[in-house]
């Protein structure tokens, strides 16, 4: 197989660009670094595309790697022929490579294998070639052997038939017509095991839908339910088409003998070995692209979380609600520093309202608090009800906002909570990681485990690998797209920078501790274990604010400092002049990024990258991404009317919809046939994203089912 014509043909590249990426990525180049620094290599794919590349390119490097192991297993058995040496070398995938492998792999032993040991495998043959004009159980009389424990012709009859069985179970060509066939004109086909019992799963107590067109949500959600024994799954096949197409294959001459019972053995291959192995695999690859596109979802949603602009410089107040061992509070300044915790109890059943108040009042007062950051667990719509009343109470302007809480006791019990905050308890750390987060989403988010984030559906039921791989490298491109202070960056930010691993990150602020504040990105190449290459594939991710070199605070790599340098003398600046901002039109001055291009020794591309950047050093692309609501009143599910407009925040985006914060306790669905009139959506995702600030109405409220239809159709 070429690899580099197959991946160009699937993500629509040129096979050049292919060629450049493969060898990119085999000097052990990283994503973030070949889609920031290598776009003129690459012809400027992105981070997504360089993320797809990386995956089929695995894909089919291991697909490759099977092929020879095949063919080498078959040569060692000499059974290896040019027909079927092409048909391997052909195949596209492992399905088909396991299909062509399957009568030549070591088996463990089965009906046929009994048999053949007894001596039938002739028999078996005299049948399938059709040409005796004896009665079979005659042919078969030849084969009784005590001997070989064959003690009547009947037995010598249904060996030879268990043979058969396997040897039409072993065709390439059989199982890909049956598996295309049933993939086609298939049905899933799920049932409640006991339909009186409240679940749910009630929806599927009677379901079906075809193979082909049945989303994965729904799949993922039927495989839970048979998980959680509560539904059996089945899949329902076209049995007489299939067994009508085994019998032209396998019978040639209809009405003898041989006849009948071959159309047993084609029963008897097609139920007990080839119809549970094609449902297996069929439902594997159903589960499989189900959690693809829910691990996709699941990255974008974590994208658009993480890349939510950080509200910089405001001294916040983080509220972790709880009832009865209270609401525990941290004051975090401008820079994330924690200077004050306290535990209020203003909810049930301590209900101590007047008290919490004057500690509140106190601690705004002290603090010079303007913002506070509430969780969204539980109690967090009641203690949103003492928030308002307090704001009102105030001669100064405080906002409030609800954050997604989702991971913050993950994190708050973590190693790395208590490294950070060894005097806090878990408490304590939950509220400042709260309040943390609403300053620099990013950097508090970094320190938990992508999954536990929780902007997704069916997390615990994927590929755990796969799901870690994907959201890992979700992480680390939305790191590397807004760049780290090199001299206030945590370790778990560090981590994620291209080239840095979890030691050296640990080592970077070591030495940082060590030898105080870094001067320049030059520095970094006297951290332990902090080569050339991995410096190469950092350096451009590091920023260092106030520094030896202005550059040091852009995104420019240091590998292009002198054409960055010729540039500006060129146009007449000086590096000073990228701190004082005196190169915010210098775009307008360049006619021919070609010819200058050639003059200071640097691609047009990358040329505009550097313009761009000097232009607005160390510029934050989070701060294009929608603001979130901070709100001062709050809104009660029962104020809810019908027609009501509101502006809300998209929590969560899943297959079938997206789930809008418009400030009361429960989040509202926006199904994904109420997103837009404009045209047919596909899929949310290409209407809304985690994060975007919209525009909706009420359909209608269930205060019982606590239930809130919405719609963007306004």
């Amino acid at each position: 197989m070429d690899i580099i014509k197959t991946i160009s043909q699937e993500l629509d590249i040129k096979p050049w660009q292919s060629e450049a990426v493969i060898k990119l990525i085999d000097e052990g180049n990283t994503i973030p670094f070949i889609a920031r620094y290598r776009k003129e290599v690459t012809g400027s794919l992105n981070d997504e595309v360089l993320r797809d590349f990386h995956e089929r390119l695995l894909y089919l490097r291991n697909l490759e790697e099977k092929k020879a192991q095949v063919l080498s297993s078959i040569e060692d058995q000499g059974k290896l022929t040019d027909e079927l040496k092409k048909a391997i070398e052909a195949a596209a995938t492992m399905v088909a490579v396991d299909d062509l492998y399957r009568p030549y792999r070591p088996k463990r032993r089965t009906r046929a294998t009994v048999a053949k040991e007894k001596g039938l495998e002739p028999l078996a043959n005299i049948i399938l070639l059709q040409m005796t004009k004896k009665p079979l159980i005659e042919e078969a009389e030849a084969y009784i052997s005590e001997e070989k424990g064959v003690v009547s012709a009947e037995e010598a009859l249904e060996g030879a038939k268990d043979i058969l069985a396997e040897m039409i179970s072993d065709s390439a060509d059989y199982r890909t017509y049956i598996r295309r066939i049933t993939s086609q004109e298939g049905k899933v086909i799920s049932k409640g095991k006991d339909e009186k019992e409240k679940s749910v799963y009630e929806n599927y107590y009677d379901y079906e839908e075809p193979v082909n067109k049945i989303p994965g949500h729904r799949i993922l959600a039927i495989n839970r339910g048979e998980k959680e024994k509560f539904l059996s799954v089945r899949i329902e096949t076209p049995e007489e088409k299939i067994l009508r197409y085994l019998a032209k294959q396998v019978i040639r001459q209809d009405g003898v003998e041989t006849a009948e019972v071959l159309r047993d053995v084609i029963n008897d291959s097609y139920h007990r070995l080839i119809a549970p192995a094609i449902e297996r695999e069929i439902r594997n690859e159903l589960t499989e692209k189900a959690e693809d596109g829910g691990i996709k979802v699941f990255g974008k949603n974590l994208e658009q979380l993480l890349m939510q602009p950080p509200i910089a410089g405001r001294v916040v107040l983080g509220w972790d609600p709880a009832f009865r061992t209270g609401c525990k509070l941290a004051v975090v300044d401008g820079t994330g520093k924690v200077l004050d915790t306290v535990v209020i109890y203003p909810t049930e059943p301590q209900k101590k309202v007047a008290e919490s108040k004057k500690i509140l009042k106190n601690l705004i007062k002290k603090y010079g608090v303007t913002l506070i950051s509430v969780g969204n667990g539980t109690a967090s719509r009641e203690s949103e009800m003492v928030i308002v009343e307090l704001l009102k109470e105030l001669d100064t302007r405080v906002e409030y906002i609800i954050v997604n809480e989702a991971g913050a006791s993950v994190y708050s019990a973590s190693k790395l909570a208590t490294e950070e905050f060894p005097e806090f308890d878990v408490g304590q750390r939950s509220a400042a990681s709260i309040a943390r987060r609403l300053q620099d989403p990013l950097a508090e988010l970094v320190k938990i485990e992508p999954k536990a984030i929780g902007v997704g559906q069916y997390q615990h039921d994927m590929n755990q690998k796969k799901l870690n791989d994907v959201l890992g490298g979700t992480v680390e491109d939305c790191v590397n797209r807004v760049g780290v202070d090199l001299n206030t960056a945590s370790a778990s930010l560090l981590e994620y920078i291209s080239g840095i691993s979890k030691p050296i990150a640990k080592n970077i602020v070591a030495y940082r501790e060590e030898n105080g504040r870094f001067k320049n990105r030059r520095q970094l190449l006297k951290v332990p274990k902090l080569g050339p290459k991995a410096f190469e594939q950092c350096a451009g991710f590091m920023r260092i604010l106030d520094g030896d070199n202005p550059l040091d605070r852009t995104s420019v790599h240091p590998e292009t400092y002198k054409s960055a340098e010729a540039l500006l003398k060129k146009l007449g600046y000086t590096k000073a002049d990228i701190l004082d901002g005196k190169l915010s039109g210098l775009s307008h001055q360049i006619k021919d990024y070609k010819k200058l291009g050639e003059e200071v020794g640097l691609g047009e591309i990358t040329l505009k990258d550097i313009v761009k950047e000097l232009e607005k050093p160390g510029r934050d692309p989070r701060d294009e991404m929608p603001k979130p609501i901070l709100r001062t009143d709050v809104l009660e599910m029962k104020d809810l009317k019908e027609g009501m407009i509101l502006k809300g925040t998209v929590r969560n985006v899943i297959d079938f919809g997206a789930f809008v914060d418009i400030g009361v306790h429960q989040d509202g669905l926006v199904h994904i046939s109420q997103l837009t009139n404009k045209k047919f959506v596909k899929h949310p995702m290409e209407v809304v994203s985690v994060g975007d600030v919209v525009d909706v109405k009420v359909m209608s409220v269930d205060l019982q089912k606590k239930r809130i239809q919405l719609t963007m159709k306004l």
